[in-house]
């Protein structure tokens, strides 16, 4: 089950940012953002409602949820959506593998969990591959001011990921179920986006353009609904830092995609970096000697 989970996230959200770059337009930040949200929460608030599955939460519980809408389903994806008119998507999703570096300082952090000795070879295997990968991206981009105002925007989106992630983790330690959680903080998400996007005197008007709307129906739902919910869920199963190591894989999802439509042409420093993220993926999954992690993943 845990396999399923990680590679639906990993197949949804490395093609996600594509969806993001189709959004970039005449339609402000905060109001695409608050239309993706919008048609999330509607969806998966009918959803639980329908099933029963919507549970009361305590006013504490309530506190958490708008934290998480903040970091993750708000002032996250503004950094993002404005770094995508600075920096191409693909870098984007290479700066955000860094969340999983994020996710194991923040977990010692507010939880005292020390990362396993195979996490560090790992992650330094992937993020060195990552850069391999994008080694010549990097070189053509140069560091210009707006390529620094991008990089540094999609990494303060990535920290904010990770907030989320570990207040996701309190409320599974405090027994919350998921998709309501997940639901709540949605919705404060969305309604944070909507007032930024009124003070900024935004039209709430979307872009009727068949490639805006089908971005944003698809960041909504299989973006939004289905992989957040997939992600937090794995979160609880096998903890933060290795639901994270997914992340390291959007950009070979991302680079394959542009491979068929975009025309990217693999070069050396290409194969050889996804040969490094995939030896990094096999050094974090697979514990000689101990089949729990085997178990987890199973």
């Amino acid at each position: 089950m845990n396999a399923f989970l990680y590679c639906l996230v990993v197949v949804i959200w490395g093609t996600t940012w594509i969806a993001i770059f189709l959004q970039q337009g005449t339609v402000p930040a905060p109001v695409s953002i608050f239309w993706r949200f919008a048609l999330a929460t509607l969806t998966i608030m009918a959803a639980l409602v329908l099933l029963r599955r919507l549970r009361k939460l305590a006013a504490r519980d309530h506190l958490f949820c708008l934290l998480q809408g903040c970091c993750v389903f708000g002032f996250n994806f503004l950094c993002f959506y404005t770094a995508a008119a600075w920096i191409n998507t693909g870098l984007e999703s290479v700066i955000f593998s860094m969340a999983v570096l994020f996710n194991a300082v923040n977990g010692f952090l507010f939880f005292g969990h020390r990362p396993p000795a195979r996490f560090y070879p790992a992650a330094l295997l992937g993020m060195c591959g990552i850069v391999t990968l994008f080694w010549d991206d990097l070189q053509a981009s140069g560091l210009s001011s707006t390529l620094l105002m991008g990089i540094g925007l999609s990494a303060l989106g990535t920290y904010g990921f990770s907030l989320g992630n570990m207040i996701s983790q309190r409320h599974q330690r405090n027994g919350l179920e998921t998709m309501t959680t997940n639901a709540w903080a949605m919705l404060y998400g969305t309604l944070i986006m909507g007032a930024i996007a009124l003070v900024r005197g935004d039209s709430f008007i979307p872009e009727w353009t068949l490639s805006y709307l089908g971005a944003l129906v698809y960041l909504a739902l299989f973006g939004s609904v289905i992989a957040f919910g997939a992600y937090f869920t794995l979160i609880g199963r096998i903890g933060a830092s290795n639901a994270a190591y997914s992340t390291l894989l959007f950009p070979l999802v991302a680079l394959t995609i542009s491979t068929f439509y975009e025309g990217y042409v693999w070069h050396i420093n290409g194969i050889i970096g996804l040969l490094l993220i995939l030896t990094g993926n096999l050094v974090m999954f697979s514990r000689p000697g101990n089949g729990l992690l085997r178990r987890k993943i199973a």
